[in-house]
C-alpha cells in the first residue's frame, strides 16, 4: 500500500519518494518493520493465548525438561503469520503474482494449522485436524501454485539472459519476447544447470511438453506437502524450526534477488525470472518475522509456534523455492527439514518391518525425530538446537555456492 502512495508521490515530484522503487531499501524496511511487530504484538498475543489458558499438553516422552514445558502457550505462529503479512501489505506490489501467491499461501496453511490447534487446545483432542483433511488442504494449495503457474502470463523465465547497459524501446521488446512458459528449473553442480521435466517424458513426442506440466503440478503438490510436514516435525525444540527457517528464507531471499536482477542473472549465466525480485521483499517480511518469534520461542520458550506456525512456514519455504525454479536444491537448504522426516519414516518402517519378520519391533533411534534422539543421549536441548542451527547455516551456504560451482 505505501509503495503505491510513494509511487504517486513520485510522479509529483515530492523529494525523495523515489526511494521505494529500489528493492534493497523496502526490503531493509520490510525486515525491520517485520521484526518490530513480532516483538511489540508478539508479547501482547502471548498475554492474550496465556489469559485464554491456551497452554500446550504435555505427553510424557521422558524427556529432561519435558514438564517445565507444560502450560507454556501455543499458537503462537498468529504472531509470524501477521509479522508476514503486516508489512507485505505495506511495502510489496500487490499486483505482483509471486506476491499473490505468497500471501495465498500463508493465510491458506495458517489457517489449516489454526484448525488443528483449535481442535487440541480447545477441543482437547491430542490429534488434533485429521491427516486426511491436513494432505487435502496441502494438495489443494498445490493445485493453486500448479494451475497459476501455467496459467498465468506473469510466470515466465528467460533462459540465457543477456544485460545490456543501454536499454531502448526497441531492445526492451526484443529481450522481453525471449520470455517464455516453461517447466525447466535449475538443477544443482552441473554447467547447464537447466533441468525439463519434459526430459522425464521425452518418449512420449509432441505430447510431452503438454504431459510435463502435469508432471510439474504433482510435483509441485509432493513438495508442499512434504515440506511443511517436515517442518512441523523439526517444531519439538524450542527456536529449532524458528531458526532453521529464518536461515532457510535467507537463502530464498539471496535466490529471488539473484534471479530477479537481469545483471547478476547475466553473470551467473543462471535462469532470470522477470517480477520474481519482488519476491525479496516477502522474504525480508519472513526473515524479520522468524527473528522476531525467536525473541520469544528460544530456550526456554515463553510461547510455542504450534501448527499455525510450523504448517505455515514449511509451505512457505516450499512454494517460494518452486517459484525461483529453486525446488531441486530443498534437499540441500531444507536438510534439517529432510533429516527429520527421514529419522521419522525409518524409524516407522524399521519397527513395523521388524516386528512382521521377527515378532519384536526394533528402533532404530532411541526416538524420532531425530533431535529426541540426542535429547534422549543426554545433550541438553540449547547444544542441540545451536548445532543444528549451525548445519542449517552450512547447508545454506553450499546452496548459495550451487550457484557458482558446476
Amino acid at each position: 500500500m505505501l509503495y503505491y502512495l510513494f509511487q504517486y508521490f513520485d510522479s509529483l515530484g515530492f523529494p525523495g519518494a523515489g526511494v521505494f522503487q529500489y528493492i534493497t531499501f523496502r526490503a531493509s524496511i520490510t525486515a525491520i518493520v517485520s521484526l518490530v511487530v513480532s516483538m511489540i504484538y508478539g508479547k501482547k498475543i502471548i498475554r492474550i493465548l496465556q489469559k485464554k489458558q491456551i497452554g500446550e499438553t504435555i505427553r510424557d516422552l521422558g524427556l529432561e525438561g519435558q514438564y517445565q514445558k507444560k502450560g507454556t502457550p501455543t499458537m503462537g505462529g498468529l504472531i509470524i503469520i501477521i509479522s508476514i503479512l503486516v508489512p507485505t501489505i505495506l511495502f510489496a506490489q500487490l499486483h505482483n503474482i509471486y506476491i499473490i501467491l505468497m500471501l495465498i499461501t500463508t493465510l491458506w496453511l495458517g489457517t489449516i494449522g489454526f484448525i488443528d490447534d483449535y481442535i487440541k487446545v480447545f477441543r482437547k483432542n491430542k490429534k488434533g485436524l485429521k491427516g486426511k483433511f491436513k494432505i487435502l488442504g496441502q494438495v489443494g494449495l498445490g493445485l493453486i501454485v500448479g494451475l497459476t503457474v501455467y496459467f498465468s502470463n506473469d510466470i515466465v523465465i528467460r533462459e540465457n539472459p543477456r544485460f545490456v547497459n543501454t536499454l531502448t524501446p526497441e531492445l526492451i521488446e526484443k529481450e522481453t519476447q525471449k520470455n517464455i512458459k516453461s517447466t525447466k528449473t535449475t538443477i544443482p553442480f552441473f554447467k547447464d544447470n537447466e533441468f525439463d521435466y519434459a526430459y522425464l517424458v521425452s518418449f512420449l513426442g509432441k505430447y510431452a511438453q503438454p504431459v510435463a506440466w502435469g508432471v510439474f503440478i504433482l510435483l509441485i503438490i509432493f513438495i508442499i506437502t512434504a515440506v511443511s510436514n517436515g517442518a512441523n516435525m523439526t517444531d519439538g525444540l524450542d527456536g529449532l524450526a524458528t531458526g532453521t527457517s529464518a536461515i532457510i528464507g535467507s537463502t530464498l531471499g539471496v535466490f529471488a534477488y539473484l534471479s530477479g536482477n537481469l545483471k547478476y542473472a547475466d553473470y551467473l549465466n543462471i535462469m532470470y525470472i522477470p517480477f520474481s525480485s519482488e519476491l525479496v521483499i516477502f522474504a525480508s517480511a519472513f526473515i524479520g518475522a522468524t527473528v522476531g518469534f525467536l525473541w520469544y520461542n528460544s530456550f526456554p520458550a515463553q510461547v510455542f509456534m504450534g501448527d499455525t506456525g510450523s504448517l505455515t512456514l514449511g509451505g512457505i519455504i516450499a512454494v517460494f523455492a518452486i517459484l525461483v525454479r529453486k525446488e531441486l536444491l530443498i534437499p540441500i537448504f531444507c536438510g534439517i527439514f529432510l533429516v527429520e522426516s527421514l529419522s521419522v519414516i525409518l524409524q516407522v518402517g524399521f519397527f513395523k518391518y521388524t516386528k512382521k519378520r521377527f515378532g519384536t519391533g526394533k528402533r532404530i533411534f532411541l526416538m524420532a525425530p531425530l533431535h529426541h534422539h540426542y535429547q534422549k543421549k543426554g545433550f541438553p536441548e540449547p547444544k542441540i538446537v545451536t548445532r543444528f542451527l549451525i548445519v542449517g547455516v552450512l547447508l545454506a551456504i553450499v546452496s548459495i555456492v550451487t550457484l557458482k560451482i558446476r
